[in-house]
C-alpha cells in the first residue's frame, strides 16, 4: 500500500506540472501538449493533479470532459487504493 500511495503522489505531481506548463505554453502561444494525453494522464490514476493543476493554473476548467475526467480519475486511484487495501488484508 506504501509503494502505491508514493506511486499516485509521484504521479500526480507529474500530472501537476504538465498542466502547469501546457498553461504557460497557451499563454506564450507554443506547441501545445494534446488534449489525449492531458485527459489520459487524468485517467491513469492522475485525477487529482489534473483537478489541482485544472484550478490553480485556471486551464481547461470550462471544457466538461476535462473536469469528467479529472473525477474519474479520482475515482479510480481511490478503487485501486481501495482494492490494494483490501487485498493486503
Amino acid at each position: 500500500m506504501r509503494d502505491y500511495v508514493i506511486y499516485s503522489l509521484v504521479w500526480n505531481a507529474i500530472v501537476f506540472v504538465t498542466y502547469g506548463v501546457d498553461k504557460r505554453r497557451a499563454i506564450q502561444d507554443q506547441w501545445r501538449i494534446s488534449e489525449k494525453t492531458l485527459l489520459l494522464m487524468a485517467l491513469a490514476c492522475g485525477g487529482f493533479g489534473a483537478l489541482m493543476g485544472g484550478y490553480v493554473f485556471h486551464h481547461k476548467t470550462r471544457k466538461w470532459y476535462f473536469v469528467l475526467s479529472w473525477y474519474l480519475g479520482i475515482g479510480i486511484t481511490l478503487a485501486f487504493a481501495y482494492l490494494i487495501w483490501k487485498l493486503s488484508h
